[in-house]
């Protein structure tokens, strides 16, 4: 997998659950800010796609667990949000700066890092 997707997925996957679930509320409220346009300007091949999202799945499953005791439904919000961040760490220049930072910012909100946004 692309070095700073498989970086950022670690770093996600290792957040608390409280954290998680900031972070999924963060991703809810920013989708009517144009977040869902930016979800929908990413272009993937399905072998991306796939990669990505085996790989929030097997390091979110193990949790599933400590998710579900935090919050009904933790897990699958979680996977939901995670993908979306990934997605947009591997593809940002298919994303304007301010998209990349929308998807983004619920990740850099609770501090991880992300890769800068490049275009080209």
């Amino acid at each position: 997998m692309h070095e700073p997707t498989a970086g950022f997925v670690g770093a996600v996957a290792a957040l608390p659950p409280a954290t998680l679930a900031d972070v999924y509320d963060h991703t809810v409220r920013l989708r009517r800010q144009g977040g869902r346009e930016a979800s929908r300007a990413l272009r993937l091949s399905a072998s991306e796609h796939s990669g990505i999202d085996h790989a929030v799945r097997s390091a979110l499953l193990p949790r599933a667990g400590e998710l579900a005791a935090y919050r009904s439904g933790l897990l699958s919000d979680a996977l939901s949000a995670c993908v979306i961040g990934a997605r947009a760490v591997r593809k940002p220049a298919c994303l304007s700066p301010e998209q990349y930072d929308l998807l983004t910012a619920p990740f850099t909100a609770v501090g991880v890092a992300v890769p800068r946004h490049v275009t080209g």
